[in-house]
This record gives C-alpha cells, sequence and structure tokens, in this order.
C-alpha cells in the first residue's frame, strides 16, 4: 500500500513552546487514514520538524503501508533524510536516527519539499499542538516560522547613549563567496553563476564561524544560487532552514550585465558616469540603486517585523548589503560608492523597534 504522509512541526520562539501535526492520505490524497499531533513542551523548530516526520512514519507503518511520498516544509529536515546534508546538530542527530530507522521498514520512500501553503493540514495539527505547549485556549496562533515575530524571550535593555531602549533585531550581512564573474571583476547582478570552488571554500569558512558564534534565530538569503549556497552551508550549520526574500536579490545591471568596469564605461560613456554619481539613473534595461532601496526596506521592514529582537544571518550581495548599512548608517547616497565589501565578508546591522539603528561591523573576513 502505498501514502502520502505530510509534516511539520513549529516552535513559538524557537526555542520556545513546540508542537507537531502529521498526517497520512492514501495515494490519491482521497481519504485521510491517520492524523497525529502533540504539544512536546520547550524546544526548536527543527526538533519539532523532526518529532513530526517520526508520528507520521510510525502512524504509516502502523497502517501497514509499504510505500510512501513524504513532503514537508523543512528544507532541512528533507535534505538529512534524503542524504544530500549531513546532520551535524547534536540535538537532531538521535531524531535523525530515529526517523531512518522507521524509514527503513518500508519498501520505497521519497522525501520532498513543499511550501508552507501546500501544507496546510499538517500545520493546522501543529498549531493546535502549539497552542496546548503554550496553554492557550481560543483562537489559534500561527507558528514561529519565517512569516511571524520570533520573540526571543530577552530582557530588555537600558536605555543606550543614543536613547534606543528594549533589545535591537540584529542583522548579520554576510556576502556570499567568489564566483568566476567576481574572479574577473565583473557586473554581475541579475546572472546566476555558481560559487566556484574557492567560493565554496569560503561560504563553509563562515558557516563554521556563525555556528561557532550561535544565537541565530533565523537564515535569510537572496533568491540567486551564489548567495542561497552560502546561506545553506550557514543553515545546515546552525540546524536552520533558509527561507528566500526576493528583494534581497542583486541590482540589475540591464545590458551591462558580464562587463567590466572598462566595458561599460565604453558601451554607454556618458550614461556610465551619470550612473557613478546618481543613484536615480539606470543601467540600459537595469534598475536603480534607488529602485534596489526601495525593495531592501521593504525586505527590511519585514525582517524587523517578524524576528524582533533576535538574531538573523541575511546572506545578500554587495549592494543590498550597502543598502542596509546605509539605511543604519542614516547616510546619504555617496556611502554605496566608498563603502567597500569583501566576498562572503561580514557586516553587522541593528535596527530597534523605536526608530534607533547602529552598525556594529564592517567587512570582516577574518575567519576565511
Amino acid at each position: 500500500m502505498k501514502v502520502v504522509i505530510e509534516a511539520d512541526g513549529g516552535s513559538r520562539g524557537n526555542p520556545g513552546p513546540a508542537g507537531y501535526g502529521a498526517v497520512v492520505w492514501d495515494a490519491d490524497r482521497a481519504a485521510v487514514l491517520a492524523e497525529s499531533k502533540q504539544a512536546i513542551g520547550h524546544a526548536t523548530n527543527n526538533v519539532a520538524e523532526y518529532r513530526a516526520l517520526i508520528a507520521g512514519l510510525d502512524d504509516a507503518a502502523k497502517l501497514g503501508a509499504t510505500e510512501a511520498a513524504v513532503y514537508m516544509d523543512s528544507k532541512l529536515v528533507v535534505e538529512q533524510m534524503s542524504g544530500r546534508w549531513k546532520v551535524k546538530h547534536p540535538d537532531l542527530a538521535q531524531l535523525h536516527a530515529q526517523a531512518r530507522t522507521l524509514a527503513s521498514r518500508f519498501g520505497r520512500i521519497s522525501y520532498a519539499w513543499v511550501p508552507r501553503e501546500r501544507n496546510k493540514h499538517a500545520d493546522r495539527l501543529a498549531n493546535e499542538a502549539m497552542d496546548a505547549a503554550a496553554g492557550i485556549n481560543g483562537e489559534v496562533e500561527k507558528p514561529q516560522k519565517a512569516t511571524e515575530p520570533v520573540k526571543t524571550g530577552a530582557p530588555q535593555s537600558p536605555p543606550a547613549w543614543t536613547g534606543a531602549r528594549g533589545t535591537a533585531t540584529r542583522l548579520l550581512l554576510l556576502r556570499h563567496g567568489q564566483t568566476e564573474l567576481s574572479v574577473q571583476r565583473r557586473y554581475s547582478g541579475r546572472g546566476d553563476p555558481a560559487l566556484t570552488e574557492l567560493g565554496r571554500r569560503q561560504a563553509e569558512a563562515a558557516a563554521r564561524y556563525l555556528a561557532q558564534r550561535g544565537g541565530i534565530a533565523a537564515v535569510i538569503s537572496s533568491p540567486l544560487q551564489r548567495a542561497y549556497d552560502t546561506a545553506a552551508a550557514a543553515a545546515q550549520g546552525l540546524g536552520l532552514d533558509v527561507t528566500i526574500d526576493d528583494d534581497l536579490i542583486e541590482t540589475d545591471f540591464g545590458a551591462w550585465e558580464g562587463l567590466t568596469f572598462t566595458e561599460a564605461a565604453e558601451r554607454d560613456p556618458e550614461l556610465h558616469r551619470r550612473w557613478l554619481r546618481d543613484t536615480s539613473i539606470e543601467p540600459p534595461g537595469g534598475e536603480s540603486f534607488d529602485d534596489v532601496m526601495a525593495r531592501v526596506c521593504r525586505a527590511r521592514e519585514r525582517i524587523v517585523e517578524r524576528y524582533q529582537g533576535a538574531t538573523v544571518l541575511v546572506v545578500s550581495h554587495v549592494t543590498p548589503i550597502k543598502t542596509l548599512l546605509r539605511l543604519a548608517l542614516d547616510a546619504g547616497p555617496g556611502i554605496l560608492y566608498r563603502l567597500h565589501l569583501d566576498l562572503a565578508s561580514l557586516s553587522i546591522a541593528e535596527f530597534y523597534s523605536d526608530g534607533v539603528t547602529s552598525v556594529r561591523l564592517v567587512n570582516q573576513t577574518g575567519y576565511l
């Protein structure tokens, strides 16, 4: 018998009150064969996700299923169970082993990632379980994933000399590793070159540093592969999933994509000269730095709202990171032309709920 398993877990606080839900469908998804949900006390998102998978596999095995297709919105669990990612976090190793043992009961099993909106049944069960874990009655709250504010529970700090109160949302701004276009010093915007071998080593070095640092609640990345691969290396070491934010994509350089500085200047001498001084100027068929500012502001507002008081790793590109630093410094557009950010470098900007901002670090590369 073939079944479909949908599983979801969540934690309000990460770690915080946690729970999971799992549902087993027949092969056509026409009938629900089993449901499970459970509050599991204080735990992380990833622990809850693994507990959900284990419950779904156990239910399916008890039904006598011989084949299973598993769908989850946890990229980490799907990749680890598929054998593509290693299990590095000690809290997950035992759960991973338990899930693998259950999975061995099936003649055939597959794992696939789905967006959260396609995992609604299990998500609802997980919400109900988290309500029980938090002692909530009545209206169901959403789980603390990428779409909801993360409450760290940290005590409010006394007013800083700037007058800021409370706990800042701290953004760790990591530039992606090396690509062939960066080696050749060419404009690299919406094109999608892969990381070079050195770029992968840079990403791993940054990941090791960030794993040792710890305290990171979420990993958010540009959709471009060079940024996502850099983010995925860090996320794996941290035991987190990667959330994509399209507004963190690099500038669209239009017709200058893939050209060197000299080649772009020779192609459009007057336009290129004006572009270097005026952030409202667009490359031919491209995007101005003012346009980048508008969408990066949207991304910043979403992140600060969803992860209030937490530390978030943001993996992106030169212009979006410079723009976030500009916002934190409350600086004019000229700073975009004066900041230097190395490949795989780390910068830190802080944003308080009352509007006060600060920059704690720019262009750290000591871990490379």
